[in-house]
């Protein structure tokens, strides 16, 4: 019996999709795509950065349209791809040692200029490699002159500051990409439609009710990417105020648990708490709720954008310019030359993150709405 090994709906050791959904096989398949290129795309972390990264994927369906995708990922972040019409095979990190010596790709991309990453490059077997690998004697190293700008920003300070570009933008430039289509791929499922639809009934929620969905965590490695609570306090407090037709959702992760109950506890107001236990997928479809999202430069900010959410971007530490708003969003930033330090931490009084003040971004919520 004929089988296609060379088509991308091969998987091996289950049956491949138009299969379970026909019955065909492989003789004389209408689905049959053989494989022209392989393509391997090394992207740990973080997971919003991942996420941001998915952004390359329709520049290489255009330049290479009969490519297989593989991505090497963290566990953390493989949820991302579900559904993912462009990206074949996804493997975590740790399976790494068996995956990479046992295939042979035409493309291998990294574009994260991290020691353990760029081993990965260096050690995966390709014909062409892109971004960053590591050399021998214990540094990593850009592979193309592309890859220079990223990797000269990452090492001073000031070359970072002085930056212009998104990062969507350095990346496709990295890959030789100029895509009519750079967004970020992330697609919901219909079970997860479902979930968020239950919760809006729940919730009360009416078709064409404007939802402001405030985001309160931004992650745990830069302490001021997040905005104070004492922010997000008055502005629900102006929102409930000025905008009373407005619903006010409450996100976050596992760090804001506590946070949130503060928040909440602190305005006297209807504010409606999406959870904090929600997994990577749940939080995503409740997010897809709102109208417009208030965020700190973290996952929730991508996954809005990737949403075709609108968005308020309150940004400190992290470099504004790198976040690409495809043209929905509004960044927010205090006046401070210090801005773009990426500090972990900060002894300045008032901090970048506390100068940005709740009328301003009540403001920026009328004028995006």
């Amino acid at each position: 019996m004929k089988v296609n090994y060379n088509c991308r709906h091969f998987r091996g050791e289950i049956p491949c999709k138009p299969h379970k959904k026909e019955g065909v096989h492989c003789q004389g398949c209408k689905y049959f795509e053989p494989i022209q290129e392989r393509i391997l795309i090394i992207k740990l972390d973080a997971v919003g950065d991942v996420l941001r990264t998915t952004s390359i994927l329709p520049g290489l369906k255009e330049k290479y349209p009969q490519a297989q995708i593989t991505w090497i990922t963290k566990n953390e972040s493989v949820p991302l791809f579900h559904g993912n019409p462009y990206v074949d095979r996804v493997y975590e990190v740790n399976d790494a040692a068996l995956v990479l010596p046992n295939n042979e790709y035409d493309i291998v991309i990294n574009l994260d200029a991290a020691p353990l990453s760029s081993m990965l490059a260096a050690a995966a077997r390709g014909d062409l490699k892109i971004g960053f690998s590591y050399d021998p004697d214990g540094f990593v190293y850009p592979l193309n002159k592309e890859a220079e700008e990223w990797f000269l920003m990452g090492i001073f300070d000031d070359i970072k500051k002085t930056n212009k570009k998104t990062y969507q933008s350095l990346a496709l430039e990295i890959c030789g990409l100029t895509p009519s289509d750079y967004s970020i791929q992330y697609l919901l499922t219909p079970e997860e439609i479902d979930i968020s639809n239950k919760f809006a009934k729940q919730a009360n929620i009416r078709d064409g009710e404007i939802i402001i969905g405030l985001n309160t965590g931004a992650g745990g490695r830069w302490e001021k990417k997040k905005w104070t609570e004492q922010g997000f306090i008055e502005l629900i407090h102006l929102l409930r105020e000025r905008l009373p037709a407005c619903k006010v959702f409450l996100y976050g992760g596992f760090n804001e648990i506590d946070r949130n109950k503060r928040i909440i506890a602190e305005t006297d107001v209807s504010v409606i708490d999406t959870g904090c236990n929600n997994n990577i997928r749940e939080f995503a479809a409740l997010l897809n709720l709102s109208s417009v999202v208030v965020t700190g430069d973290t996952l929730a900010l991508h996954l809005a954008i990737a949403l075709r959410k609108k968005v308020i971007a309150l940004v400190g530490p992290t470099s504004a310019a790198e976040l690409e708003l495809y043209g929905k969003g509004i960044k927010i930033t205090a006046d401070m030359p210090c801005l773009c330090c990426y500090r972990h931490t900060c002894e300045k009084k008032p901090d970048c993150m506390e100068l940005i003040k709740p009328e301003e971004v009540f403001s920026a919520i009328q004028r995006i709405i």
